[in-house]
């Protein structure tokens, strides 16, 4: 079974940074692919960002391609996502997910995502 637990979020105004982090436990079969999505309010849950656990290969959402970079520290248990030159439409609950070679889920960038964390809330304002 694997956990995610997300913190790092809050207010902040545009222009501004945040760097969320995601502490994650269980197998790590079951973690090989590590993911940031979004959700803001009345619209469908998007992806970020997404990293290989082994490989730290990299794809991000266009949206966000050059502001945001996501990083893990494998020793650590830990994903990370550094969110500079923030919009206000980057305004959004963030989640932390996690794929395995076999979880149907939520795809992005090639990675089925299955697990997930229970989100923490970005707003930035203009």
């Amino acid at each position: 079974q694997v956990q995610l637990v997300e913190s790092g979020g809050g207010s902040v105004q545009a222009g501004g940074s945040l760097r969320l982090s995601c502490a994650a436990s269980g197998d790590t079969y079951s973690r090989y692919c590590m993911g940031w999505f979004r959700q803001a309010p009345g619209k469908r849950r998007e992806g970020v960002a997404r990293i290989y656990r082994n490989s730290g290969n990299t794809y991000y959402a266009d949206s966000v391609k050059g502001r945001f970079t996501i990083s893990q520290d494998n020793a650590k248990n830990t994903l990370y996502l550094q969110m500079n030159s923030l919009k206000p439409e980057d305004t959004a609950m963030y989640f932390c997910a996690a794929a395995s070679p076999s979880t149907r889920g939520s795809s992005f960038g090639g990675c089925d995502f299955g697990y997930w964390g229970q989100g923490t809330q970005v707003t930035v304002s203009s």
